[in-house]
């Protein structure tokens, strides 16, 4: 959409904007247009910034960290917008992901001294945080997905191909999962090894009760 006076945006549906010409005050007046139609905004949103130059004879060439293209096309623009807004969710969960393993690292610790965990909550709650970021990565970003826009202008995927090998959108991605999953079976372990301790206690309980009983019949069969 155009935006400004020489300026224009790309809104993605996962809460990610990208902005292309637009000068520091306009920027701030559309981000404050927006912010009503944003659910659960972040207080520290992450950001991407890049260069984009004009150049006839060069298309998708990064030199200074400033990407070269032939013409800026609805198009060009969209497949550069659909990247930045990709790198900046991985940027997000990666920072998320990061603050998960400090969280759940003294529970690790704690099961290595012998200590164990009553932590069930914090666990069941490490695993819901890691089954949502998978299905948001899968379901609304696609990370791994090539746009839409690829199947009818299939002369753009190789500026598509170049900008996501710059920002290694691919091994981002993997890597992201790697850690994700580790989380998920370490909080699962964790859990699992919370509720087998718990049932060895109601186990040792029953049988305490049961021994109590038993000395209860005997001292009233020997002691009317």
């Amino acid at each position: 959409m155009a935006v400004g006076d020489h300026g224009c945006a790309a809104l993605f549906r996962y809460g990610a904007v990208v902005l292309f010409g637009l000068e520091p005050v306009e920027e701030a007046a559309f981000i404050g247009q927006i912010k009503p139609s944003l659910g659960e905004p972040y207080d520290q949103p992450q950001t991407e910034d890049l260069e984009v130059v004009l150049d006839q004879k060069r298309e998708g060439t990064f030199e200074n960290n400033a990407l070269t293209l032939r013409q800026f096309s609805v198009e060009c623009l969209q497949v550069v917008a659909d990247v930045l807004a990709k790198s900046v969710v991985l940027a997000h969960y990666e920072a998320g992901v990061a603050a998960a393993f400090d969280l759940i690292e003294p529970l690790v610790v704690d099961l290595n001294k012998g200590h164990g965990t009553r932590r069930s909550r914090d666990l069941l709650r490490y695993i819901g945080s890691t089954l949502l970021i998978q299905q948001r990565m899968v379901g609304r970003v696609e990370v791994a997905e090539k746009p839409d826009l690829l199947w009818d202008q299939s002369d753009l995927e190789r500026l598509y191909v170049r900008l996501q090998n710059e920002y290694e959108l691919k091994e981002r991605h993997l890597a992201l999962e790697r850690k994700l999953s580790l989380i998920a079976q370490t909080a699962e372990t964790l859990l699992d090894i919370f509720r087998d301790k718990r049932s060895h206690r109601l186990e040792w309980y029953i049988v305490i009760l049961i021994v109590l009983e038993i000395l209860l019949t005997l001292y009233q069969m020997f002691f009317p």
